[in-house]
């Protein structure tokens, strides 16, 4: 791999875990439901490096996030007691202590397959691997290999990946649940799993994907405003098939330990009313039917009860509903998180 150059930008948000601390690290891998501005740093047509886009964030600051605030991955680790999600791996300086703390990989647009956003110049999962294998060898300079071993073996490494791969393909061919291509998106996450374990990983929470057929985006395009089936089936394929290979892969990989998220079935935890989200249709920003017509454009108006919605844009979830999705994740029965859930997986020993 070719030297990569790194931008230092630290912030008073940044990851708190030292050298020092002895606590796990966090790595993040995936699209643009844990991004936390990978692409500000690419040249990338995905980008939400502008107003209203972290009007909630604190500063009212647009990271490059996909949420009015904080996003999944920082909901997921505040749960650990952290303040937000490690750094983008293009915002660290080579070898810098934060390293330690771990790091945030996902770049907006990407999938499981290299072709997925390759137009678009985002970074995908193969590719955030091998930075991680940057990161990794920086560890061994940094701490000597022992202790960056132990570091990497503890580390809860977070992947939230497959809605873009399921969504090109249904809008290149809508064929998203052949069986052909679900094999090939499941050979490709084992595959890039394989890779993290080899590189010494141990522990990985992973999020499926959600109930693609009903985001604000896809029901504009829909003359009665309905869910498309089609995809919705595509994301259930897709979790379906992700709980054996994972079984058979911990079978072959014997310290391999995970947590599966359900994050279609999360649907029902959203509609329920004691989760405080009233609007489950509409896009607070955008614009047409249900605000999916349109992209969530620089300084453009957003409705401004953001707490009570689930949608932020025409895709992504609002801050508020990561962090119940994130609650769930932490702390969800086998009905959501199987085997485990991602508490009893971060404070799994080794």
């Amino acid at each position: 791999m070719s030297p990569i150059l790194l931008i230092l930008a630290l912030s008073a948000c940044a990851f708190p875990l030292s050298a020092g601390t002895g606590g796990p690290a966090v790595f993040i891998f995936g699209d643009s439901t844990v991004d936390v501005g990978t692409n500000n740093y690419i040249k990338s047509v995905f980008k939400v490096n502008h107003a209203p886009y972290g009007i909630d964030f604190p500063g009212k600051t647009a990271t490059g996030r996909y949420s009015n605030g904080y996003n999944t991955a920082d909901a997921v680790v505040k749960k650990f007691g952290l303040m937000n999600s490690p750094l983008p791996f293009l915002a660290i300086a080579n070898k810098s202590s934060l390293l330690v703390g771990g790091v945030n990989f996902a770049s907006g647009g990407s999938g499981l397959l290299d072709s997925t956003g390759a137009s678009s110049g985002v970074v995908p999962l193969s590719k955030q691997i091998q930075q991680f294998t940057v990161v990794r060898n920086n560890l061994n300079d940094l701490l000597g290999a022992a202790k960056a071993d132990n570091l990497v073996k503890k580390s809860f490494v977070f992947l939230s990946v497959g809605s873009n791969d399921i969504f090109q393909k249904f809008f290149l061919t809508h064929n998203v649940t052949s069986q052909d291509y679900i094999t090939q998106l499941i050979s490709a996450y084992e595959d890039h799993l394989q890779v993290l374990y080899a590189l010494g990983a141990r522990k990985f929470a992973i999020s499926s994907v959600p109930q693609l057929g009903c985001i604000p985006v896809v029901r504009a395009g829909n003359a009665a405003g309905a869910c498309s089936d089609e995809l919705n089936n595509g994301a259930q394929c897709f979790y379906s098939a992700i709980g054996p290979m994972l079984q058979n892969l911990k079978s072959k990989l014997t310290q391999m330990q995970y947590a599966l998220a359900n994050t279609y079935k999360m649907s029902a935890v959203f509609s329920n009313p004691s989760s405080g989200l009233a609007e489950l249709k509409n896009a607070c920003c955008g614009g047409g039917k249900f605000n999916g017509q349109q992209l969530c454009l620089p300084n453009a108006a957003v409705c401004l009860n953001r707490d009570k919605y689930l949608y932020w844009d025409q895709y992504h979830p609002t801050q508020a509903a990561a962090a119940i999705a994130a609650n769930t994740l932490y702390s969800g029965t086998t009905e959501f998180v199987t085997p485990i859930n991602f508490k009893q997986l971060f404070e799994a020993p080794l």
